[in-house]
């Protein structure tokens, strides 16, 4: 007997008679065969050697006569070993055939059983048509138009190493619009730009242009604005070496100490006369407005809550795209410490019960979101509704915003020309250099923002109407026809028929008439503000008998429409042009909201707001006919208003049908409560308006809006609309104020009631269009979960060695996981989601607060902000299905990975293989030098 040479096992003599013994010395052909067999030894040997750990335990027990038939093994192997043999050697039915396959299979990469190719397939199937939704269905249209500027950009060297520990990474600049200010002297007020993960710091040029270019032709020709304290604004901005801030935590906290001491030095430079050229009557700036984008905008939160903040150096902070909510990629611990930090002590400082408590109090938060276009971050993760009261700040997407009307992506949402205009403008009207804080007080600037940002039509807009004093006399003839009868209906097809100056009034209901009754008005004529020539105004009037002795003066406008009568009616009267709403067009050519042109005017008025009034004037100016139009009636929400009480389940599998009524008001609003998710799209068809021979005035305009945040989305000429919204999404935490119930998406439409046709409405799901709705709210979960599947393969695999001996392929692993572990698993996850969403809709369960509440204190808050964080971070149980379907689809990403690096290792393998194959002439001559190798080796 002798021992092999790798000593794996031992041969008897009748295996060492079967060797061959060469007879003779091995000619020049045998020796080449030997040596170009010899680089396959090592492979043969590395593959037999799992086979003979099994063969090892098959030759401890008593001879078999046959290794692969269905006899029971002897008792000289173990039970446990039967088992491992007879299951992943022997056929349980004797099947040698059967049993040769399913070792092969076991032995083989590239072997795939039916439940795996079918588990595969299904995955594939799924994956494409996520990915297609994605990328073709429910897509808002992109309407941004580019923007021009002359950048110039002045770094300040001042800010070195003795300020700042990061002077040798970091550096700010000052920027300047070629042109028109090149002066590198601060002078008006200062506003720092924070870039984003990866960005750069002359992303400032696109609004510091437009504020340069702003001031320049039209603010600094404004006397009024400029006694009102409104000044230039300075942009700073701060290179970071495009920082990957997104995904390390100790950079963002590197950024905002590094900010902080910015912000100081920014300071100082207007305290010293060579740097600054402001009036020295003025009080230095305390402030500096914050204007983040991206994860810049989380740098600015971040900043005030170093230890080297200077207090009240901020209260002004706009970010764009910025997630507020959520880290945008939680893979690094200390990333999500951090947020969970910076949002924690922002919470904490709005839920103390006193102002002088709260360290933040003085600031302003407003947070622009870009909406569906955003594929880099998703837009739910902006929302504020978790962090901020409405009272500090807000939420708003681009395509609520007006005269801007459309979705913006991460990078668009800097240059859009249409958005970057109301952002400067807003800055403008916010700033007031005659306050040390260069800034308007919070609540004046609360308004200015709403004004500027959201439509107007929001239930926490402001109207103006209530604080303003009469400035308009009103003078109509006592005889005068023009007074509308209440509850008809004011509609002018063509204005200036008369020739002259018109005015027609519309009676105020009395205060406590039934049904909850509003004014609207809707034309598509611009309003004329303060009677400087427009050819609508519209005014909001109470009776002013003028006394003998009184003096007519005192109203900065009298309008005079009596004529030569000699009997007259005076109004004091309220221009309501400062809360015009405007609305895209609505026209048989109109295709898109952000298309250009001249846009509707729209008022809305509840009679609240109308108390002390008796009558709405509308003042027709204009003296020759034209085509302009107008609508304006009083109706009460029993006829404008339609609830749905439709169950989700009923709307996903019936949809909603409504027909809206001939005789109807010119706004109709369909709530529908069930429509809150963002995981969930909907098609929506309004029939045709049909007004026969009458020419109509507008075609059938939709908003869609919801409440929180501010999301709305214009349809002009609508036929059909994709209807998505970012309404309950995963993983995000409670609004930080508790709320009875959410109020869904509401379904506005403006259309043509002197048509006298009822208008069918259909909405239905898109089922096709939901699964594209899935990538950007689970594409974190689609990267992780398959590692989950891949440990449990490798648990398998593993196993299985350790038991036998014998390390399977990935494919045998995944098909013996897909039949046992990964069910019961997908099962216990379906559970527990269900059971975590039926948790968070419970009601908190109260605690017992101690002896004289010594358990609880001011700031305690009874929301746990981190109830959604786990699985898939469904709020709604009704979606438990994303559990198996996300495992699914995970378990074909990894047998479709696994397949892909074997080809790609095969591919390299022959590739390699043929590069390294020697020409003829070089094996020529190894084969002449074969004879003498293999004599050295014999002796």
């Amino acid at each position: 007997m002798r021992r092999r040479s790798s000593g794996s096992a031992e041969e008897d003599d009748s295996d060492e008679a079967r060797l061959p013994l060469p007879d003779a010395l091995p000619t020049e052909d045998d020796a080449r065969r030997s040596f170009t067999s010899a680089k396959y030894d090592s492979s043969r040997h590395s593959d037999t050697l799992d086979r003979r750990k099994v063969e090892k335990v098959v030759a401890s027990a008593p001879p078999v006569p046959n290794a692969w038939s269905s006899q029971p093994l002897h008792n000289g192997v173990s039970e446990k070993q039967k088992q491992i043999l007879n299951s992943w050697v022997q056929d349980p039915k004797g099947n040698r055939d059967m049993a040769d396959r399913r070792r092969s299979r076991v032995r083989s990469p590239w072997a795939c059983s039916l439940l795996t190719l079918t588990t595969t397939a299904v995955a594939s199937l799924l994956l494409f048509l996520i990915l297609h939704s994605f990328t073709t269905r429910q897509l808002d249209p992109k309407g941004c138009k580019n923007c021009r500027m002359l950048p110039a950009y002045a770094r300040i060297s001042g800010f070195d190493t003795e300020h700042t520990r990061f002077a040798s990474k970091y550096s700010m600049y000052l920027y300047r619009e070629g042109g028109i200010d090149e002066d590198t002297t601060v002078q008006g007020v200062p506003v720092l730009f924070i870039p984003g993960n990866a960005g750069s710091y002359k992303q400032v040029r696109p609004l510091a242009a437009e504020a340069a270019q702003y001031y320049h032709d039209t603010v600094q020709h404004d006397s009024q604005a400029i006694r009102a304290g409104t000044r230039k604004l300075d942009f700073f901005t701060v290179d970071f070496n495009e920082d990957f801030t997104a995904f390390h935590g100790q950079t963002l906290l590197d950024q905002a100490e590094y900010l902080n001491e910015a912000v100081a030095y920014i300071l100082s430079l207007y305290h010293d006369p060579n740097r600054s050229r402001r009036d020295p009557g003025l009080p230095d700036p305390s402030s500096v407005i914050l204007v983040g984008h991206s994860m810049g905008g989380i740098v600015a939160r971040t900043m005030m809550t170093m230890p080297n903040y200077q207090s009240n150096s901020i209260n002004t902070i706009i970010t764009m795209s910025a997630p507020h909510s959520r880290p945008p990629v939680s893979f690094d611990a200390e990333m999500v410490r951090t947020y969970q930090r910076i949002n924690d002590y922002w919470r904490q400082a709005y839920l103390q019960k006193w102002a002088n408590n709260n360290p933040l109090w003085h600031v302003t938060l407003i947070s622009i979101a870009g909406g569906s276009l955003d594929t880099v971050v998703p837009s739910d993760y902006m929302s504020l509704s978790s962090l901020v009261p409405d009272t500090h700040g807000f939420t708003v997407f681009t395509s609520s915003v007006p005269n801007v009307w459309t979705g913006a992506d991460h990078l668009s949402i800097l240059w859009c020309d249409q958005f970057r205009k109301v952002l400067v403008r807003s800055l403008i009207d916010a700033v007031d250099v005659r306050r040390p804080g260069q800034t308007r007080p919070r609540a004046e600037r609360m308004r200015i923002f709403k004004r500027w940002y959201l439509t107007g039509m929001e239930s926490v807009a402001e109207k103006t109407l209530p604080q303003k004093e009469p400035t308009t006399l009103l003078t109509l003839e006592d005889n005068s026809n023009s007074i509308i009868s209440r509850g008809e209906r004011l509609v002018l097809r063509k204005l200036g028929l008369a020739g002259k100056p018109k005015a027609y009034l519309l009676p105020i209901p009395p205060q406590g008439t039934p049904g909850g009754q509003k004014f609207t008005l809707l034309s598509d004529q611009q309003i004329d503000p303060r009677g400087t020539g427009g050819e609508l105004e519209v005014l909001i009037c109470s009776v002013f008998p003028l006394q003998a002795g009184q003096s007519a003066t005192l109203f900065s406008m009298n309008m005079d429409l009596s004529g030569d009568s000699a009997g007259s009616t005076r109004l004091a009267c309220k221009n309501a042009a400062t809360d015009v709403v405007r609305l895209p067009a609505s026209t048989r050519t109109s295709k898109y909201s952000f298309d250009e042109r001249q846009p509707f005017s729209y008022f809305q008025y509840s009679l609240e707001e109308l108390v002390d009034h008796q009558f709405v004037a509308i003042v027709d100016k204009t003296v020759q006919p034209s085509d302009g139009w107008a609508i304006a009636e009083f109706t009460d929400d029993a006829h404008s208003l339609i609830p749905t009480s439709l169950s989700l389940g009923r709307l996903i599998t019936t949809g909603m049908h409504l027909k809206l009524p001939a005789e109807r008001p010119t706004v109709m609003e369909i709530k529908i409560p069930t429509l809150h998710s963002s995981l969930l799209a909907y098609k929506l068809a309004i029939g045709p308006q049909a007004c026969g021979d009458r020419a109509e005035l507008f075609t059938p305009l939709l908003r869609q809006y919801l409440p929180e945040p501010h999301e709305s989305k214009y349809f002009v000429n609508v036929q059909e609309a994709n209807i998505n919204i970012h309404g309950i999404a995963p993983f995000m935490p409670p609004p930080l104020r508790a709320q009875a119930s959410s109020d869904g998406v509401s379904l506005q439409l403006w259309s043509d009631a002197t048509c006298n046709t009822p208008i069918d409405v259909h909405l239905k799901v898109d089922t096709l269009g939901s699964m594209g709705k899935l990538v950007m709210r689970y594409r974190l979960v689609l990267a992780s979960m398959p590692l989950v599947i891949v440990a449990l393969v490798l648990r398998k695999q593993f196993k299985v060695y350790d038991e036998s001996g014998v390390f399977m392929t990935f494919a045998e692993s995944m098909d013996l996981c897909l039949r046992s572990s990964l069910p019961l698993l997908i099962l216990a996850m379906s559970f527990l989601a269900v059971s975590l969403a039926a948790s968070n809709l419970s009601p908190a369960k109260a605690t017992f607060p101690g002896f004289l509440h010594w358990r609880t204190n001011a700031t305690e808050s009874a929301l746990d902000f981190t109830r959604n964080d786990l699985l898939l971070g469904s709020q709604d149980s009704f979606f438990w299905f994303l559990v198996p379907l996300a495992s699914l689809v995970s378990s074909g990403i990894c047998v479709l990975v696994n397949y892909a690096a074997l080809a790609i290792l095969h591919i390299l393998c022959f590739l390699y293989s043929f590069l390294a194959a020697k020409p003829a002439w070089l094996r020529n001559d190894d084969r002449r030098r074969v004879p003498i190798r293999s004599l050295a080796l014999l002796y």
